[in-house]
């Protein structure tokens, strides 16, 4: 399912005094299969353009297709929309809500899957928990706030990948965690893209996740996408980023601190690349890694 926006805008509390707008033109098409990263700083429309993904906000300007839906068609069938673009929010684990573990996973399929049998959808929650590395007959009937954090951001996670999405779309999805829970959550989505998960978007603050994970990457900023390629081209234009009020990769600032000295590192700017090139250099002992 491809992504395509064309000239899309939104605003809160139209007429009103409060009125603010979010989006302001927005261009920007994802291929099914990117790992996709959003990058912006607080209010640059980050948030409300991925919430328009799944019509949890409404089309209000512009053109949004995704897939074969057009949002802007009042025949879109949306319910069936949202069953193929799961949307996990920041901090997730506030969301859950029911008794059980069990019980909050098996919530999607109740509004996406009814026609499923009751073995069915038990089979289903039972591959979607035990997906994100959780033990289904330890933990299925356990409250899920008596879990652990790592464990409660898992379970809502499943929660929206048991009706196995083509689009996953996460907010923030490594905001709160330490190094290793962050690696941990990485694995995890790489392990279930490209497969039935075909393209996930993930918006993110943290300029080492992207360049880590992202095959490409839109920068936004008051309410347009500035910038989009590879993130290595995006970190590339470290005076364009700082102007936006945006960091780049640990790897960039190490890079431009090479060139300051005269030495120039062709990396993408991943830790295991930009180590490598770092370590061709050294045996070299010369200026210049290719």
């Amino acid at each position: 399912m491809q992504i395509v926006a064309k000239g899309l805008t939104y605003t809160y509390n139209p007429k009103s005094p409060f009125a603010s707008q979010a989006l302001k033109g927005v261009d920007l098409t994802i291929e099914e299969g990117e790992f996709f990263g959003i990058i912006g700083h607080t209010g640059s429309g980050k948030s409300t353009f991925v919430q328009h993904l799944n019509a949890l906000i409404r089309l209000s300007g512009g053109q949004l297709r995704v897939g074969e839906y057009d949002l802007s068609s009042k025949k879109c069938n949306f319910v069936e929309l949202r069953s193929k673009v799961g949307m996990v929010f920041q901090y997730p684990e506030y969301q859950l809500f029911a008794a059980t573990v069990e019980k909050d996973v098996e919530f999607g399929l109740k509004n996406f899957r009814k026609e499923l049998t009751e073995a069915e959808q038990t089979a289903a929650v039972r591959e979607a928990i035990e997906t994100v590395g959780l033990d289904y007959d330890a933990l299925k009937d356990q409250s899920p706030f008596e879990l652990s954090g790592g464990q409660k951001r898992r379970v809502a996670i499943a929660g929206v990948i048991v009706t196995k999405p083509e689009i996953l779309i996460l907010d923030e999805p490594a905001a709160g965690l330490d190094p290793l829970g962050k690696r941990e959550l990485m694995e995890l989505l790489h392990s279930i893209h490209g497969g039935w998960c075909k393209t996930i978007v993930i918006v993110s603050h943290d300029m080492d996740e992207i360049a880590e994970n992202c095959t490409n990457a839109a920068v936004f900023s008051d309410g347009k996408v500035v910038l989009q390629g590879k993130p290595s081209e995006i970190f590339r234009q470290a005076d364009k980023l700082f102007s936006l009020g945006l960091d780049i990769p640990m790897t960039a600032r190490c890079a431009l601190l090479l060139r300051a000295q005269g030495i120039e590192i062709d990396t993408d700017f991943t830790c295991d690349d930009f180590a490598e090139k770092v370590s061709a250099l050294w045996r070299k002992g010369g200026n210049h890694a290719q």
